[in-house]
């Protein structure tokens, strides 16, 4: 697959309209360094959320398990 069809695809990534169309811009336009420093910025994003999602799963096995407990 060639870049630019990821780059098209960045929405399936969790990136929005304007990120995706601002990314392929600076791929068309060579500017890989501020193209490759955005899609880090979105992948630190996307890391963020899966921590969140890790505690949100973490406390909920906790929980689980105090009840489990309980029996």
């Amino acid at each position: 697959m060639e870049t630019i069809n990821i780059l098209e695809n960045l929405s399936d990534m969790g990136c929005d309209e304007r990120q995706t169309s601002s990314m392929k811009k600076l791929y068309e336009e060579g500017d890989k360094e501020t193209l490759l420093r955005n899609l880090r910025q979105c992948r630190c994003h996307l890391m963020d959320e899966l921590h969140d999602s890790q505690k949100k799963v973490d406390n909920m096995d906790y929980l689980i398990r105090q009840i489990q407990k309980e029996k």
